[in-house]
């Protein structure tokens, strides 16, 4: 899944372009001129997107959109679970929670009601990589929003009586995610086998023997270091100028004095991996098998030029939609399976994941859907993929950014996630020219470099009864 329009799953449709009774090589010099055409109209440049930095060190990003009269406010913290000290995980999704406690200002609940109020919604999420949060309002109470935002950034009232009851409500939140659920619970021994130094080993909600021991402490330390100006970004998307975010900006975001300077986000890094690694589940709840098979590959930060986009296409090419290779020959064709995919997160931080997956279907046995699965992989391995149905992806793909930039929301998300991690707003309008710079040699290439069998992680979940299968 793309690191842009990607982070908006669900708000778009990965159709296929149709090229009818079109000659194959006329098809493919036409689908070539409508990737670059529709490059053309998915690129933000032309948007007005204008950014500029508080005397504090607040990024601040304004995305207009003037066609309904509705503003989307976000406040993305560089932080995440990734950059929690050791043996205090789940901190920063913890801290989420705490963010909506009161503050000297303004008591628990009152800026909740306030968004209520003005007919508006809010809501807030935690990663790996960043924490957001965010209401989405009519334009005339955009100042409101800021200044109640402003407030909890440095304000907030962190007593034993606030602490006490809001861990018990992500331990709870914990039990019914993950501990009632067997995919969760592979997913997170997946992830700790595949990572085997970095910190993305360990889940964003935490492990629960440590999140049983947060405390105030720990709470006013995260607090303290993390939750300054210089260490947030503001992307306001909507009915909104550039001139009045600014003014509200300054008048509220920054009176804020700037925080400690923190030192670059410099995390353990992966060793070479040599290895195969098995992790299987059996569980009574597990009524259809299925597998994945995951290896670490770079992300858009970390990858050499290109390589994040061919692993982006290739991602789509064999498991990416109803179009995929593995959805048409697996489901459609041979009908073995009833799930399968690809998904790459190149969005994050550090080095990421790439990962197939798949389930039987009927009488087919997991391993013959394993077998199709890697007999898919392997194909592109060795013989590549097509030019015509590399620039089908592309268009699906630049299809998927202009299907976001529909939704004021979703571009706040992609601004805010790719700023978050080390991006800049020319990476986002550059994008599309990227995607459609990939060859087919470059998509082969990542594959028989990254997605190496003997260095895979491979997962199984399995009812108790009949493992075989």
């Amino acid at each position: 899944m793309n690191r842009f329009a990607g982070r908006l799953a669900g708000c778009f449709t990965a159709a296929a372009l149709v090229l009818g009774t079109l000659s194959p090589s006329f098809a493919q010099d036409k689908v070539a001129a409508t990737v670059a055409e529709k490059a053309d109209a998915a690129k933000p440049a032309g948007s007005g997107v204008t950014d500029f930095v508080l005397d504090n060190g607040m990024q601040v990003v304004v995305i207009p959109d003037h066609r309904a009269p509705i503003v989307t406010h976000m406040v993305w913290y560089k932080i995440g679970s990734a950059d929690e000290p050791p043996g205090k995980s789940g901190i920063a999704h913890f801290f989420e929670h705490l963010m909506f406690k009161g503050t000297k200002n303004h008591k628990p609940g009152e800026f909740g009601a306030k968004v209520a109020e003005n007919g508006g919604s809010e809501n807030a999420f935690t990663s790996y990589d960043y924490t957001a949060f965010f209401q989405t309002v009519a334009p005339d109470v955009l100042g409101t929003m800021m200044a109640y935002e402003a407030d909890r950034m440095r304000n907030l009232i962190l007593t034993d009586d606030v602490i006490g009851p809001e861990r018990d409500v992500v331990l709870e939140e914990r039990r019914m995610r993950v501990e009632t659920s067997p995919e969760a619970l592979l997913d997170e021994e997946v992830d700790a086998t595949l990572f085997q130094n970095h910190p993305y080993r360990i889940p964003v909600i935490g492990w629960m023997h440590e999140m049983e021991k947060l405390n105030r402490e720990d709470a006013v330390a995260f607090y303290n270091r993390y939750y300054a100006p210089n260490n947030a970004i503001l992307v306001v998307a909507g009915d909104v100028d550039a001139d009045t975010v600014r003014r509200l900006a300054e008048s509220t975001y920054g009176k804020i004095p700037r925080g400690p300077d923190l030192p670059p986000r410099v995390r353990p890094s992966e060793p070479e991996q040599n290895t195969a690694r098995t992790v299987t589940l059996k569980d009574d709840r597990v009524t259809v098998p299925s597998f994945s098979r995951a290896w670490v590959v770079p992300s858009y930060t970390t990858a050499e030029k290109g390589e994040a986009e061919a692993l982006d296409l290739l991602s789509e090419i064999l498991g990416g939609g109803v179009r995929s290779r593995l959805y048409q020959q697996l489901i459609v064709k041979s009908g073995v399976a009833s799930s399968a995919g690809a998904y790459y997160e190149g969005g994050r931080l550090d080095s990421t994941s790439f990962s197939l997956y798949g389930a039987p279907r009927g009488e087919a046995t997991l391993q013959t859907v394993e077998a199709a699965v890697d007999a898919e992989l392997q194909r592109i391995r060795e013989q590549g993929v097509t030019r015509e149905e590399l620039q089908k992806a592309k268009t699906r793909f630049v299809r998927s950014m202009i299907f976001a930039r529909d939704n004021q929301a979703g571009m706040a998300n992609i601004y805010g996630s790719n700023l978050a991690t080390g991006g800049t707003i020319a990476d986002i309008e550059q994008w599309p020219d990227r995607i459609e710079a990939v060859t087919p040699d470059q998509v082969q290439a990542v594959a028989v470099k990254y997605l190496v069998p003997e260095r895979s992680v491979t997962g199984y979940l399995l009812p108790k009864e009949g493992a075989s299968n």
